[in-house]
């Protein structure tokens, strides 16, 4: 393993705002870490995080939290949210499919869901952050009235979480093509992730889709 990665490893287990062992705070995210009663956002694969702070810099009245399954993507995140004093950000190493025991019943507002893998194999589907699998897991621990922003630049992702969604009889508030060329996106939909960047220099579109379950 590279030294630069272990000596992030090494760091980032001495940072406040880095949770190892989240299932002793399920149901108590807001008043026993960040001890407040404000509502808490998730954003789920948030990779180094950027989109996470961000939002936590806008909106100081809510708590957010990122999620990625790499320590080494949320180092940068997490020292910057150090430096720049957000206590309103955390970040949580773990798989996604563990979230239900790591929050409690209505404990979360609302969930950010931006470029995740596509796992284009039919036979990978289930791992698909906004499959019926992973949606089945986000209903025990969200509020009702919970709402989701999906974010991608891939067309048959896509079209199978809308696809879900409809299974799921959800409500959609708002669907976009291209957020970049469309009126109407809220300035916190526009934000842009590296990845975004990325794909906006490839010529990609990004879609984006804001709902709802019951």
């Amino acid at each position: 393993m590279p030294r630069n990665k272990l000596k992030k490893f090494a760091e980032i287990e001495t940072y406040p705002n880095v949770v190892y062992y989240p299932d002793s705070l399920a149901g108590n995210w807001s008043r026993t870490f960040f001890r407040n009663d404000n509502p808490v956002t998730l954003e789920l694969g948030c990779g180094a995080g950027l989109l996470t702070l961000e939002l936590a810099r806008r909106h100081r009245n809510r708590n957010y939290i990122g999620i990625d399954n790499k320590r080494a993507r949320i180092w940068q995140g997490a020292t910057q949210a150090l430096t720049d004093k957000l206590h309103n950000a955390c970040f949580i190493t773990t798989r996604i499919e563990l979230l239900s025991a790591y929050f409690g019943v209505n404990e979360i507002d609302e969930i950010w869901i931006a470029f995740p893998d596509p796992y284009p194999k039919p036979s990978k589907s289930n791992k698909r952050l906004i499959s019926p699998e992973m949606l089945s897991i986000y209903r025990t621990f969200i509020s009702p009235g919970c709402i989701f922003h999906v974010k991608t630049d891939d067309d048959a992702l896509f079209d199978f979480s809308l696809e879900s969604i409809e299974r799921e009889n959800a409500v959609i508030h708002q669907l976009s093509g291209n957020i970049h060329e469309e009126a109407g996106i809220p300035e916190d939909v526009r934000i842009r992730t590296v990845y975004e960047e990325r794909h906006l220099k490839e010529g990609k579109t990004i879609k984006y889709v804001r709902f709802t379950i019951n």
